[in-house]
Formats: structure tokens, sequence, C-alpha cells
């Protein structure tokens, strides 16, 4: 007679059986592409809560049981001021899928909520920062973000509609305020969808949105509906509903830049011009 299995024990034996093809193939496919993890390195993986940085923790801890390539995690959750429910919602998360958290406090809610420009930035910029100085005091080299093949496209699609610039969201990118330190992000290659498929499968609830100015949708199925990203999210639904392509030629043309038909472009904060190059063309 087969064992029972344990909750975390069926979540990841899904992963590695009816998502293989979907989440864990991609999952792999990242990290050796894009080579996100080196032999030694000390990972704090960043977990926020929700359904994203859940999974991400479970694609690393199984990477870590079957690696060849010896590496270290730490599981760190970053409480910038939760309310009781969702601070107790993320802990017996952690609980059921068998993940040590590391809960660190900051008062980031607190500070964003009274300010007038731009909260949501400073919000995001305030949590990178103290997620860097937590992980480089914990000994860590990287941090692990959650963002997937969705988040890439949307912000690639939002960078040109909000921000008049063609700007990607990188797979890793070197901290230009804590030396030696980098940002990896390992489900760079999954796609949103795939990963609710996962979530709705083993029957699991995360938060969704934790933010102070939108409380009330945290736990109860609420979404970033009136976003920007919400606007980006349905339009590229609506052009995939026409041809299925969509997302994956965004997702592939940030890789196929042809410099040659470009009017003028950055790099390392210096401003570039096509007619540098004009007439010795």
């Amino acid at each position: 007679m087969e064992r029972e299995l344990e909750p975390y024990q069926r979540v990841e034996r899904s992963i590695q059986k009816k998502f293989r093809k979907s989440i864990w193939v991609p999952f792999i496919a990242a990290v050796k592409r894009y080579e996100l993890i080196q032999e030694n390195d000390k990972i704090a993986v960043c977990i926020s809560g929700g359904k994203d940085s859940m999974l991400m923790a479970k694609l690393l801890q199984e990477l870590q049981k079957y690696s060849e390539v010896p590496f270290e995690l730490v599981y760190l959750v970053m409480d910038p001021g939760y309310n009781e429910l969702n601070r107790k919602k993320i802990e017996s998360n952690a609980a059921l899928l068998h993940i040590p958290i590391t809960i660190f406090e900051t008062d980031i809610f607190s500070v964003a909520n009274n300010t007038e420009k731009n909260p949501c930035y400073l919000c995001a910029k305030m949590r990178r920062g103290h997620l860097y100085s937590k992980a480089k005091s914990l000994g860590c080299n990287k941090i692990a973000l959650g963002h997937h093949f969705s988040d890439v496209v949307e912000t690639t699609v939002m960078s040109m509609f909000y921000g008049a610039q063609l700007q990607a969201m990188p797979p890793k990118l070197h901290s230009q305020n804590f030396e030696g330190m980098e940002l990896i992000r390992p489900m760079y290659c999954i796609h949103e969808d795939d990963i609710l498929s996962w979530k709705r499968y083993n029957d699991l609830e995360f938060i969704q949105c934790a933010c102070r100015f939108t409380e009330s949708c945290a736990s109860c199925g609420g979404t970033e509906k009136g976003s920007k990203r919400a606007e980006i999210k349905a339009l590229i639904k609506e052009l995939s509903a026409k041809s299925p392509y969509i997302e994956k030629n965004i997702f592939r043309s940030v890789e196929n830049v042809n410099l040659n038909t470009i009017v003028a472009y950055k790099q390392n904060g210096q401003k570039h011009s096509f007619l540098e190059d004009y007439e010795s063309c």
C-alpha cells in the first residue's frame, strides 16, 4: 500500500510530475541559459508571500536536492508592515510547504504611506534595498526574486507605452549599491498561467496584495485592478487571443535588437546616437 504523502510532498511531486514540462523544465532552462547559479553561491530567496515567490522557493529547494553544483539557500521574508492576517498567512504557508523562513521587520509601509508622490515606487525601492542589506548581512552574494515570463513581457511593453523607452527586465544584474551582490530571476521563463494552474491544482492560497494602500484585496481574491500593469496585461491577453505568439515575440524582441536600426540608445548611463557612426557606414 502506497504511503500517503504530506501536503508539501504532494506539492513537490506536482512540480516534478504534473508540471514538469510547464514549470520545472523552463526553470532549469533559465538557470542554465543565463548562468544564474554558480558553485558555492549563497542565495537569499526573497519571499513576499505571493504565489510567485512561494513557487520560486520550492523550485530552488528542489534544485538544491538534486544539483551537482553546491549552493546555499536562505529563505528571506521581509515584513514591511503586514497586517496580522497577511503575516499569519505567510507563516502558515511556509510551514505547510516546509520552507524554513527567516523573517525580519521594517517600517516601509509606514514610510511610503506618508509619501504623497510615487509611494509605490518608493516602497519598491526601499524593499529592494532592505532585502539586499539583510541578505548581505547573512553572508549571501545573491538575492532571488520571483519575476516570471509574463512580468518580463508586461514590463517591456510598459516601458514603451508609459516610459518612452525600450527597457527590458534582465534575468540577472549586479547591484549598484551593494558591492558583490547580484539579483537573479530563476522563474524568468515560466508563464504566469502555469503558476496559477500549479496553485489551483495543489489547492493553495497565497496573499495577493499586502500593500496598505490596497489592504482590502490582501487575501480575498483582490487584484491589481486599475493599475497600468493591469491595463497592459489585459491588452496582451486580448492580442494573444488573435495571435498566440504575441507574448513570445515580445519576449524575444529584446534578444534580437538590431542596433543598426536604432536612432539612439543608452549604455552605462551614456547616450549614443546613430549619427556617431553614420558617415563611416
